[in-house]
């Protein structure tokens, strides 16, 4: 080794390195914490699953959907939030929108367009659309109002783009709404509101989201995704939300499935973190229990 050039004994030893390296990190490390999880948290290392007359059913962990194969709310089942994992509660997507409060204003479809992928124009809901929609669509499933603040009675936002930027008005569009349909106000400070035309370029406009004076009956859970998209719980105000709608389809008393949420309702973490919560996979399986 002494006689080997300084260049191969500097190679020579970057070599060892990785190999030492490689397996420490990716062979003994990873090894031993798999051991240590096993021996001393077996279930949750395993993902928390959940069985139910001997088959797996769920992540005690992990949200899923309670819908049919048309994609709508079994109604004997108590429903989770919205995600935003692929097509919903997807663990090989796990993410956010991304959206944020700035997100108002929706691109309308234009009849007769195409998509890159030749498939019918269907634009792109904001957040503030997104929300307004399952506020309502969750408002008709329950029996309540699914009105809220920012939105118009057809579940879109309530945003008006106004023209000039600045100065007196002389023109407002209610750029959510898509011709024919009618404005959610019929006038903007004097001016009449106008329907938004598909296609049309708003830009140029001053964007106003009007507040209106609807209070929200919906919780905020019920109408927004989780920043994972997996969330398996919902807040105690959506699962009493939907307790009436459970005992209707299940003949029993209310009563009884305010109690069943009761029980599966989770604390604040440590005492004093976030706010009590409710593991959607476990209430439906007590109410199956039941």
């Amino acid at each position: 080794m002494d006689r080997l050039p300084s260049w191969i004994r500097q190679h020579l030893a970057a070599v060892r390195a990785v190999i030492v390296l490689t397996l420490i990190t990716g062979a003994i490390y990873p090894l031993a914490v798999t051991g240590v999880a096993q021996a001393l948290f077996n279930d949750k290392a395993d993902g928390s699953l959940v069985e139910s007359g001997g088959k797996t059913v769920g992540s005690a962990i992990i949200g899923q959907n309670f819908t049919d194969k048309d994609g709508n709310p079994v109604k004997k089942y108590f429903q989770s939030r919205p995600s935003a994992a692929g097509d919903g509660y997807d663990m090989l997507s796990t993410a956010a929108s991304n959206l944020g409060p700035e997100d108002v204003l929706d691109v309308l479809p234009v009849p007769g367009a195409k998509d890159e992928e030749g498939n019918p124009d269907e634009g792109k809901q904001s957040l503030l659309t997104q929300v307004c929609a399952r506020s309502k669509a969750i408002g008709e499933l329950e029996g309540v109002s699914g009105a809220r603040p920012y939105c118009t009675s057809d579940g879109v936002g309530a945003v008006l783009k106004v023209f000039p930027a600045v100065g007196t008005p002389t023109k407002a569009v209610s750029v959510n709404q898509a011709c024919p349909a009618q404005p959610f106000v019929a006038t903007f400070e004097g001016v009449k509101v106008e329907c938004g035309k598909p296609g049309e370029d708003y830009a140029a406009g001053r964007t106003v989201p009007v507040r209106g004076d609807a209070k929200a009956v919906v919780p905020a859970d019920a109408v927004t995704a989780s920043g994972s998209g997996l969330d398996p719980h919902i807040s105690v105000a959506y699962a009493e939300l939907q307790a009436p709608r459970v005992a209707k389809e299940r003949g029993v008393d209310v009563a009884k499935i305010k109690a069943l949420i009761q029980e599966n309702t989770t604390g604040r973490a440590l005492g004093f973190m976030g706010e009590p919560a409710v593991n959607v996979l476990k209430l439906n399986l007590a109410l199956d229990k039941e």
